[in-house]
């Protein structure tokens, strides 16, 4: 079974292209939303989702959530006795997600498409894949979260030459797309985004403007009750977008905290924030050569698109409302289902094909004379530029800076600034030349191709003798290679994860742990509940379990909602 997976930064979700179009399937608890959070318990068993979140409070040096921004990095991050790169806590995700549609479907998963934000560098876009490849899975295609998001708006209904712009806030990465339906196609003009924008750096501003009114720092809370002030401040800021004005009861120590916000207050604060979102959104337009009355439909996604400053903002841009009928945090994920639908080549969409664009400009490192002769070292060279439909093939011919060259070597880079060193290197290659010719006989032909799953292909033909040479890219600083994918598959297979079948226990637990470091007036109630809901764990009865269950959610609710 091919499969379609949403795998975000605060919430990851899976389903498939079926009978009747695009489902999505609940885990373990009965939800759509898997919060994309690992921890590892005392025993070393690893815990994902929901009574992971739960553990962000109790537990949170051994807990860890919005990983997916280091994707492509060779960051590490220790749990317990174990240490996970990015990839691998996305794994882990992954295979909890597939765990899911297997049980919903009773059908193995080997395939799958993983949308990923539109402005994922070659680097993290490869960090996906080794993810997906850790998990098991075969990925047949990432997909851009926009053209995902107007997959599930159905442009691919729409009459030719309708155009979509689509707006992306997620947890932790902004993308704009601007795309168009023409001839059966679903085409990206454009692309822009930024990989370190979303919810979380706007709970930052509402921590920030906490800790500044209460006078406290950062370093003086635990990380425990920073845990707890953060899940505090998400609950206040959704209560801002359905009420105008929230606020969090809390008790540091001795002391009792009462604290107000209202929208008004939160979109002064957030409003670097909204500028940054601009930018993209010019950027797009900018390069789809489009006016806002060109659009035919504005579309808001991603959980963090809730909020009222977001939508304002929008419609003062485009004088128009946004769209938003479709749950924002399961748009992406429906779109990606039926990606995976085009990808299976089900009959009832055979006649959509979708294309995308490359993200970053991709060019060389070269060397200048300026008007008095003299070289100018370092210059970036674009050969394919942002925002190109791929599949995408284009070729510049250089030549040696300097007469009897005998080797020129070859830089290839990404990136938006006219220096070299400014970008990302992505490889190079050095192409031996003819011996004792002037530099114009010495010309090299050289070809980028690069493809929807953005694997970049260079390829240098040196003029003189038409010999042919292929860019091997080196591995992009953070990325696993392929023996340490082997290797830490074979690692990952041997760490203890518990069961599906024992996740509502799990998250039971972690939900009254969680409790428990909030509310210092309940602690002895709760140690009582956590005593005796652990024994009758320990009879093994799945029907006591059960009821005893539902029994302590109860008593949970009532606690959380009296507190």
């Amino acid at each position: 079974m091919i499969v379609g997976i949403d795998l975000g930064t605060t919430h990851s979700l899976i389903g498939t292209f079926g009978e009747h179009g695009p489902t999505l399937f609940p885990n373990a608890l009965g939800d759509l939303l898997t919060p994309s959070v690992v921890s590892v318990d005392a025993d070393g068993h690893i815990i994902v989702g929901r009574a992971a979140r739960d553990r962000m409070v109790s537990h949170p040096d051994a807990s860890i959530a919005t990983f997916k921004r280091f994707m492509g990095t060779p960051r590490e991050t220790r749990l317990g006795k174990h240490v996970f790169r990015p990839e691998e806590l996305s794994a882990l995700i992954l295979r909890s997600l597939v765990a899911d549609a297997e049980a919903a479907t009773g059908e193995k998963v080997t395939e799958a498409v993983i949308s990923v934000p539109a402005y994922f560098s070659d680097a993290q876009r490869k960090a996906t894949r080794a993810a997906g490849e850790l998990a098991g899975l075969r990925i047949e295609r990432l997909i851009n979260e926009p053209t995902a998001a107007a997959l599930a708006y159905g442009l691919q209904e729409k009459p030719d030459g309708a155009r979509f712009l689509v707006f992306d806030l997620g947890g932790g990465t902004f993308d704009v797309s601007v795309l168009e339906m023409f001839d059966g196609v679903v085409e990206v003009h454009a692309s822009a985004g930024d990989n370190f924008l979303g919810g979380e750096d706007f709970l930052d501003v509402m921590e920030s403007a906490f800790l500044g009114d209460e006078k406290l720092a950062t370093d003086t809370l635990s990380p425990q009750e920073r845990g707890q002030l953060r899940r505090r401040l998400e609950q206040a800021k959704r209560e801002l977008g359905a009420q105008g004005s929230a606020g969090i009861e809390w008790r540091i120590g001795e002391r009792a905290v009462n604290w107000q916000i209202d929208e008004e207050r939160f979109a002064r604060l957030s409003d670097p924030l909204v500028q940054r979102m601009r930018a993209p959104l010019e950027r797009a337009m900018r390069d789809a050569r489009l006016q806002p009355a060109q659009l035919e439909e504005i579309v808001l996604v991603g959980g963090a698109s809730r909020m009222p400053l977001v939508a304002r903002m929008v419609s003062r841009m485009f004088g128009r409302l946004p769209l938003r009928h479709i749950n924002p945090d399961q748009a992406i994920a429906l779109g990606a289902c039926i990606a995976a639908g085009l990808k299976s080549r089900d009959e009832r969409l055979e006649e959509v094909i979708l294309t995308d664009v490359c993200p970053y400009t991709l060019g060389t490192k070269v060397s200048r004379r300026d008007e008095q002769g003299r070289e100018q070292t370092g210059f970036f060279s674009p050969v394919i530029h942002r925002n190109s439909t791929v599949p995408v093939s284009r070729e510049e011919t250089f030549q040696p800076f300097r007469d009897n060259q005998v080797k020129l070597t070859l830089e290839v880079y990404q990136g938006e600034h006219p220096m070299a060193d400014r970008n990302i290197k992505l490889g190079e290659l050095d192409i031996p030349l003819a011996p004792n010719r002037p530099a114009a006989q010495n010309s090299v032909n050289l070809r980028f191709t690069y493809d929807v799953n953005g694997v970049l292909q260079v390829e240098a033909t040196l003029l003189a003798t038409q010999e042919r040479h292929e860019l091997v890219l080196e591995q992009n600083p953070g990325l696993l290679s392929p023996a340490e994918i082997r290797s830490r598959l074979q690692a990952l297979e041997s760490i203890k994860i518990h069961p599906r079948d024992k996740h509502e226990n799990i998250a039971m637990l972690a939900r009254a742990e969680r409790l428990y470091e909030e509310y210092i007036g309940a602690r002895t109630q709760l140690q009582q509940w956590i005593a005796q809901f652990r024994t009758v764990l320990d009879t093994q009865d799945e029907q006591l379990i059960r009821e005893h269950r539902r029994q302590l959610g109860q008593a949970l609710d009532t606690l959380d909602a009296h507190a």
